[in-house]
Order: C-alpha cells, then structure tokens, then sequence
C-alpha cells in the first residue's frame, strides 16, 4: 500500500480528498494535517510515499513544509490549491503534479496513477544497483561510444562530452543518443531526462550531467533545468529579467537571471 498524507486547513477539501484515495486502490492515509506545522512533524514522523499539499495555509505554507524537510527528502509531492499562479513555483520546488480546486475526479485519478508509477520508480532503484554488476560487463564497450564513465570524477573526463547516456529501467539497460534529448531537469534525488517524447528517472546530479554534456548544444538555463539548445523555438519575457523558453514541442521552461547570460553568449545580443 502507497502511504499518503493530507495536509489542508480546510476540513472539506481533506474529507474530498480523503474520499476519492478510499475509492482508489493501493493507498492508504496515514495522516492528514489542517497546517503546515503538523505536515512537517507527519512527514517526518510517518515517512509516507505521497503526500497531498495544500499551498495557501496560514503559518508555514506549502512551499514552507517543503523548505522545512528539504526537497530532497520529501515524498512525491502534489499540490493542491484552488490558485493557478503558484504553478511555476511549485514546479521549481519539484512537485510531481498540481492539481485545481475544485477537484475534477478524472483529473485526479490520472494524478494518482502517475503518482503510483513514481513511488514505484523509487523503491526500484535497488533493482537499478543491482544492474550494476551488469553494467560492469558491457561498460568497455560503452566506454567506446561515450568516451568517458557514467561518473565525471575529473576534469579531463568532464572534457570529453559522451554520445549516449546509460539509462537502467528495471530489467533493462537503455542507450539513448545525446541528440534526442530535448530537456533535463532535476526530479528529487535524480535527474529526469526528457527524449522522443519520453521521460527516463536517473540516479545522477544536474552538475554531474552537465559536464557530461556537449557545452555548445546544451545549456544550463535554470539551477534545474538543462536544455538542448537546437530544440529552442522561442523565448517570452516572463518579467523584467527572466524569460519563458518554448522548445519545439511545446515545452515551456523558466530561463532564470542567474543563466541568462549563458545563453546571450551562445545566442548573441538579444535578451
């Protein structure tokens, strides 16, 4: 069973939410919270896999619980308030979903589907150890094609930017080549890699796969946030100094003041 929480201080958006994970199968509420206090003492206490977050709460907020555990300590986050302005900001605190109130029932059993699929994404990461032994095996073969190990532990393997990035799902190995990624972004402890229209969870960090990466086609556009440049189909003023970068597909992601200059560099004089 999936261990959830739910943290909001009003009693009939905690009975909603409640009613809908009874109606699910494989959760079960191991605590619900009215403020952002007792959601920081539940989570710690009851160490639960999901937890229903609530953003407007007098007190500590959604963002404050968050802070108070650490991101990366907390479980799949998804938050839920009846505003859509905090959207982009609760992304960049690393919530898996954001959903609206009032809650649409087909909307959320999609939510906690996903959900279920993440926690599940995370206890298998043994299995990911385990593959280990494997990778042991076929890595010369790999070493050929990548030029450098999975690791950048140095700087003359941070030089030689790879071709291809390992990728351990369950029972598999996956190869994906550098040019079909479109975007990065930091998921928690692991990094999540964006390509063909899929997304693969890989034990790494954003430092670790920017040097790995070839600088002039990927940028560090946000401290989570790395994108491939010739996906880039436009850029939006999202206020006086930070950008909203659109890629080809779609994608909306945040180019923060910190980056921007990167990518002044490698696009000319124009932001």
């Amino acid at each position: 069973m999936i261990r959830a929480i739910i943290v909001d201080d009003e009693p009939l958006a905690r009975r909603g939410i409640r009613a809908r994970l009874e109606r699910a199968t494989g959760y079960t509420i191991v605590a619900e919270c009215a403020n952002g206090t007792e959601a920081i003492a539940a989570i710690r206490q009851h160490q639960p896999a999901v937890v229903f977050l609530d953003v407007q709460m007098p007190g500590i907020d959604g963002f404050g619980v968050i802070d108070a555990i650490g991101a990366e300590q907390m479980p799949v986050v998804i938050f839920v308030t009846a505003f859509d302005n905090h959207a982009l900001k609760a992304f960049e605190a690393h919530a898996f979903d954001y959903l609206l109130k009032p809650i649409d029932d087909v909307r959320f059993a999609t939510t906690i589907e996903r959900a279920r699929h993440r926690v599940v994404e995370r206890e298998e990461s043994g299995v990911a150890r385990r593959l280990a032994a494997l990778m042991h095996d076929i890595r010369p073969a790999l070493e050929a094609d990548q030029g450098a190990a999975r690791h950048v532990d140095s700087p003359d393997a941070a030089a030689a930017p790879v071709n291809r990035i390992v990728v351990r799902e369950r029972d598999r190995v996956l190869l994906i080549d550098v040019g079909d990624i479109d975007w990065i972004g930091a998921d928690g402890d692991y990094v999540r890699v964006h390509a063909s229209g899929k997304s693969h969870l890989i034990r790494d960090t954003m430092i670790a796969m920017e040097q790995r990466l070839d600088r002039g086609a990927f940028l560090r556009i946000h401290r989570s946030t790395i994108v491939n440049t010739s996906r880039i189909r436009e850029l939006r003023p999202y206020s006086s100094r930070e950008y909203a970068v659109i890629l080809r597909d779609g994608t909306r992601l945040r180019l923060s003041r910190r980056y921007r200059e990167r990518l002044r560099t490698h696009f000319g004089e124009f932001l």
